[in-house]
């Protein structure tokens, strides 16, 4: 089996897979690329078993047949290599694949693809579709929240709520809450599941962020997602996502406005001086004027800062994870944000003040107990 194929184009094609391959694997076939040419295209397919990522490129060929290459060297090689057509000649009986590039010739031993695991199909699979720019987007305002802790697994991974007149996307760690609704998509009908960490964030980076339609497809265990050239298969966490609706408080009556990025800044500067296992630095607002201060008793470090704002409501001193709220603040959009609050030892509610009609945030974030 020989192919031809441009140098530049298939570095870029597999560099949008090759972070599905896991560097201490079971099966030593999943260090490798499968390749699969039928007429003049070329399929590339990596996996860990539990996410199968894969891609199509037009290649010239004159013959059919697949091949395992592994992928580490491969890439490697690839970096290297200026931009120019390659030749691949395939041996399909000892599995023997040899390169070559304008100057050179290289040889690796490939595996048979017979041994590759198998994808999983999208029969009985719902469908629908959904702009890629709102998935971009959706993943980018809520994975950061998603808990890193397996004892939890339904945690691990983003809950998608789906209704026949939006879709919301939600994530908790427990200590904070991001629910984020797209009114924009349609979906078929009312349905629910949860998609894992690793997936959406290997989407993030394989499908660009613009207006062209990305095709949903999920089935009782995986989720599908197309998108011209390239296709994302994984598993669904098989867990029963918590009740986040009973923890969004319904009363917040005291509303906190800020510039975005004076807050951001603030944080930045005055979180550098706090306790660095809890992060915590304490609002402490009474009219117009909020302070934050942080320390490390520890160390006997102490930072202090004065900030405007505007406040309806009564002055109230709140502690928070500084790193949460800089994340939160990072992914809201706009120039000013608000924070609803009510006591202490509430939750509190933040929301950007700009928002377009196609697209809802609400962030939450538990308080932590005041070092007094």
């Amino acid at each position: 089996m020989k192919f031809i194929v441009s140098s530049s184009t298939l570095l870029k094609q597999l560099q949008q897979i090759s972070g599905v391959i896991n560097s201490n694997t079971v099966l030593p076939i999943l260090e490798d690329f499968l390749f699969s040419i039928d007429k003049n295209e070329l399929t590339v397919v990596a996996t860990d078993l539990e996410t199968v990522m894969k891609v199509k490129l037009e290649v010239e060929a004159k013959e059919s047949g697949r091949i395992c290459i592994p992928a580490k060297i491969l890439m490697d090689s690839l970096k290297n290599l200026p931009e120019q057509p390659l030749t691949f000649n395939i041996d399909l009986n000892s599995f023997a694949v040899e390169i070559t590039s304008d100057n050179g010739k290289y040889k690796v031993m490939g595996e048979n693809p017979e041994n590759f695991p198998k994808e999983p199909a999208a029969e009985d699979a719902t469908k629908f579709e959904m702009p890629a720019s709102a998935l971009i987007t959706a993943i980018a305002k809520t994975l950061f929240a998603v808990s890193n802790d397996d004892l939890r697994p339904q945690m691990t991974g983003v809950y998608f709520e789906l209704n026949p007149e939006n879709l919301t996307f939600v994530a908790t760690d427990a200590h904070r809450l991001v629910k984020y609704i797209r009114t924009d998509v349609k979906c078929p009908q009312a349905d629910n599941f949860i998609v894992p960490k690793k997936p959406l964030n290997l989407l993030k980076s394989a499908i660009p962020d613009n207006e062209s339609t990305l095709q949903i497809a999920y089935s009782r265990n995986h989720f599908f997602v197309t998108h011209e050239n390239a296709q994302m298969i994984c598993r669904l966490i098989d867990a029963r996502f918590p009740d986040y609706k009973v923890v969004i408080p319904k009363e917040n009556p005291y509303r906190l406005t800020l510039v975005k990025n004076d807050f951001q800044n603030a944080l930045k500067r005055v979180g550098v001086f706090a306790n660095k296992s809890t992060n915590q630095v304490a609002l402490n607002i009474s009219g117009s004027e909020l302070q934050l201060s942080a320390q490390d008793v520890d160390f006997s470090f102490e930072g202090n800062e004065r900030m405007s704002c505007q406040y309806n409501g009564e002055d109230m001193q709140i502690a928070f994870n500084a790193k949460f709220l800089i994340e939160m603040l990072h992914a809201a959009e706009g120039d000013e944000i608000t924070i609803d609050l009510s006591a202490p030892t509430k939750a509190g509610i933040l929301r950007p003040v700009e928002k377009t009609d196609e697209e809802d945030l609400l962030m939450l974030v538990m308080p932590l107990l005041m070092n007094n």
